[in-house]
Formats: C-alpha cells, structure tokens, sequence
C-alpha cells in the first residue's frame, strides 16, 4: 500500500521519490469508560491498527500543499504560513491546518510542505479520524522541523486545535489514546489528572470487532453538548455540600447520599457518570487479572446505563448489542463513542467470528432496513514515523 501511495504522491506533486517520509496515526476505539472523560473520570481505550496515513515532502515553495485520497472531490489544497485561518470550504484539511498553525504560532516552519494523507478509518464511526489526523501531523511537524516536544505535548496541542480552532470541545481521550498507544495494550487514563497506565489487553482466543450502525448522526453533537451541560450543573450542586473538582471523585455511595440535591433528569446523568467510572476501574482490575469473561459482563452494564440512564444509544445501537449479547461467541458488546449512532466494540471468539458478523448483520438489516459494516480490528501503537520495515509490511 505504502508504494502506491507514493507513486499517488510522485504523480500528484511532481518530483522523484527522493525525500518522501511517511508517518502514521491510529484510531482508537474506547473498551469502557463512556462520556467520563469531560467528567473527571476514568477511560479504557486502546489503539487501533486501522489509521491515518500522511507522506511528507519538504520543498522551497512558502505553501504548505494538502490533499486526501479520502476527500478527492477537494483537490489540493494549498495554505500559505501567512494565512492558516479555519475556512469551512477547506473541510478535513482544517485538522492539519490548525495543527500548522500551533507549531507555527510556537516558532516559524522553515521550508514548504507537500503532504498526502489516506485514512482507513471509516468516517463518521467515530474511531477518531479527526484525532488521528491531528497527531499524524503533530508527529510529523515534530520530527521534520526538530522541534523537540514529547509525545504528550502534541497530544495536548492537538486536543487544544480541536476545541479552540475547530471548534469541537471534546476531552482528551481521543487524543491521548491516538497518540499514546501501544501494542496489545489498553490504556487506564484519569482524565483529570492525566495520570495513566498500560494495561495488557490479552486476548486470546478472541478479537476485537468493531460494528458502524452506518447512521448518519445528525442528533450527536447537540445531545452530546446537553448531556455535558447536565452534568456540570449536577456538579454545581453537589459542590456545595462536598468539594470535588468533577462527578468522577465521587462513589456511587457518596452520590446515593447527596441525590435528592438533584433534578430526576440530573440524578440519571450523574448516576452514569460515576457508576461507569466505578465499572472502568472494575474493569481494569478483571483485565490485569486476565479475566475477560467479567470485563464482558461490565461492558453489558456499561451499555444499560447509557441505555437508561445517560440516554445515548438509539435503536441501532441497541439492536446491534442485543444482537450481539444473544450470541453465543460474544464476551462482551457495548455501544462506544459519543452515541447515537456511530459503533458497538465487541470481544467475540475467533472461532465464531465470522458467524457473528453474519448472524448479527442479518438481525441488524432485518430490524433496521439496512445493513451495518464490521472490521475485526488488531491493538496497535500510537502515533509515530513508519520504519522502512513498516513500510515494506503494509
């Protein structure tokens, strides 16, 4: 694949093949730990090995010169150092932009850039396609200008361009999981702290599937901005009869005490939020324990909570669980990601891999009236240059 694509750039850019370097950025997919990260809590997400791909060229040109095998119908775009403002005509390139635009607001970028990125993370599945191009460019930056940051710096930059350039205020998670992932890993990160830790993520005799309900999540952004909003006002509250910083200090005990503070709707919110912090932290006990079979068992109570209490899941997403869950190869099956649409993570056996896809998909189409898509997905690293071995592999 890495060959084609730098025959892509040679034809689309002009020049030889000299100098042309190739970086790479995973998605992520987040195993438990739902909507706490902007609550303080705690998450469970690993690297995918499904990513973004960007091959760079320096040149003498003052542009910085973007194209995406993803977006074609937008062509190369070219940005000039003097002018990386957000334009809503420019669409994925306004990731990579703002990335340019923090390093060069840190000390200018010396030469011109041709840059081709190609991505097999689905869009709109929420996997962090926006994360993964923001990291593979920070990564890149990074390492042709010789600018010296640690990896943690770029996640944080690239978290920054999201929610203050973009425009999309989400936490860290997606970020810290593109950037700091590790084969065969999953990472425990409080999010609040940003204290974190690998955990091995044995699988096995199974893998991990990841299935799109294919909807387009027209509701995501809005629901997601309210059900933030819930929350921080339930924390309000609470902070006047306890000083804590976020819901994820908090026990389920200790809210059971302090809900009659709360609206009902405030009471549901609050109880996902710490609850499910309470079952990520569960859930990394039974991993470093080996014990799948109860880390499947609290992502299905991870699931009914956002089911009933934080109200985020939606037909689609529910009818690709339940399917799930009445297979007999599944583990464990729980919507991930924002919700509303976007994807279930399932541990499912190997050796009933591919009749989960079948039976699952038929259930999914026959209740929904279209199909969904499944990726049986491996645990890479983060973000990172690609070695000349890697290349020679993909």
């Amino acid at each position: 694949m890495i060959t084609t694509l730098k025959q892509q750039f040679i034809e689309l850019f002009s020049g030889l093949g000299e100098g042309i370097r190739t970086f790479f950025a995973p998605g992520r997919v987040n195993l438990i730990g739902e909507h706490t990260d902007y609550n303080g809590g705690h998450v469970l997400p690993c690297a995918l090995e499904i990513g973004t791909y960007a091959l760079v060229r320096q040149t003498d040109e003052p542009f910085v010169r973007l194209y995406s095998q993803n977006f074609p119908e937008t062509g190369v775009i070219t940005v000039s150092y003097d002018d990386l403002s957000y334009r809503s005509e420019h669409g994925w390139a306004n990731y990579p932009k703002g990335i340019l635009a923090a390093f060069q607001a840190l000390s200018p970028l010396e030469t011109g850039l041709d840059i081709l990125y190609y991505g097999t993370i689905p869009n709109g599945a929420g996997l962090s396609s926006s994360a993964s191009i923001e990291l593979v460019t920070a990564v890149m930056l990074n390492e042709l200008f010789r600018r010296g940051l640690d990896q943690l710096e770029l996640v944080k930059m690239s978290q920054t361009v999201e929610n203050e350039y973009v425009g999309v205020h989400c936490g860290i998670m997606d970020q810290f999981a593109v950037g700091m992932g590790k084969q065969d890993c999953a990472i425990l990160l409080n999010c609040q702290t940003l204290e974190y830790r690998y955990l091995p993520l044995v699988l096995n005799d199974c893998s991990i599937v990841i299935a799109n309900t294919n909807k387009k999540r027209g509701l995501a952004d809005s629901a997601y901005n309210e059900r933030r909003a819930t929350c921080e006002a339930a924390l309000a509250k609470l902070q006047s009869v306890r000083n804590i910083a976020s819901l994820g200090e908090l026990t389920s005990a200790e809210l059971a005490r302090y809900e009659h503070l709360l609206s009902p709707l405030e009471q549901k919110r609050a109880r996902h939020a710490v609850t499910e912090n309470e079952r990520t932290l569960e859930a990394a006990r039974a991993l470093e324990r080996g014990d799948l079979i109860r880390f499947g068992e609290l992502m299905k109570q991870s699931h009914l909570s956002l089911r009933n209490d934080y109200e985020v899941t939606g037909v689609e997403l529910d009818t690709l669980v339940e399917a799930a869950w009445s297979h007999e190869g599944t583990v464990g099956a729980r919507m991930t990601g924002a919700g509303f649409g976007g994807c279930t993570v399932n541990i499912v056996k190997k050796a009933c891999v591919q009749d989960f896809i079948e039976r699952v998909g038929n259930a999914y189409a026959e209740k929904i009236g279209y199909e969904a898509s499944f990726y049986v997905v491996e645990v890479g690293d983060g973000a990172r240059e690609l070695t000349e071995l890697e290349e020679m592999s993909r």
